[in-house]
């Protein structure tokens, strides 16, 4: 009978171990520092910087309010072998998207005509071609906060107003540009 007891209480406690170790949180291919890119919003246009140059761009995917039932997207395309990017003009505030850059990068999937993204809670980004990380930030901090820094900074999501000195300094040592290979 005792025997039978601590073999029950050896089970529970291996089995609240395996538990507690499956509810990890981290994702399994999650880079080790968190990633991010810079927003910022100039003269009503939402420019990006990605903070280093991001090689072979052939996508960028930006979208307002993932995973809500306002969620839209716009997407931007170009053919292989891609195009670098660093900075880029995104959006206007009034809604319109910013001409084509008259280069290889196109808006493939424009956002709806009457979407006003200045009202979405938040913006995800991504990239495709190069091996890189996505980014999210709070599209209400960006145009709340732009008017208040120097036009060389821009929000890093939860790494906050960094310019190219700041992005220098702690890419690969509190976070990581969305196109930084991982330093793990």
């Amino acid at each position: 009978m005792a025997d039978t007891r601590r073999l029950r209480v050896a089970c529970a406690a291996l089995l609240l171990a395996v538990v507690t170790a499956a509810c990890d949180t981290k994702a399994q291919f999650a880079p080790s520092l968190p990633p991010a890119a810079g927003f910022r919003v100039d003269d009503g246009v939402l420019k990006l910087w990605t903070g280093t140059v991001c090689d072979g761009v052939t996508g960028l995917t930006l979208i307002f309010d993932s995973g809500t039932q306002q969620s839209t997207e716009q997407v931007w395309t170009a053919p292989r072998p891609g195009v670098p990017v660093e900075r880029m003009d995104l959006l206007r505030t009034t809604g319109r998207s910013v001409p084509d850059t008259g280069g290889s990068l196109q808006v493939q999937k424009p956002l709806p005509a009457d979407y006003d993204w200045t009202k979405a809670g938040s913006l995800n980004f991504s990239v495709d071609g190069p091996k890189a990380y996505g980014a999210r930030v709070d599209v209400a901090q960006v145009l709340r906060e732009s008017a208040r820094h120097p036009s060389g900074s821009y929000l890093f999501g939860q790494r906050g107003w960094m310019d190219a000195s700041d992005v220098q300094r702690e890419n690969q040592k509190s976070f990581l540009t969305i196109c930084t290979p991982d330093p793990k």
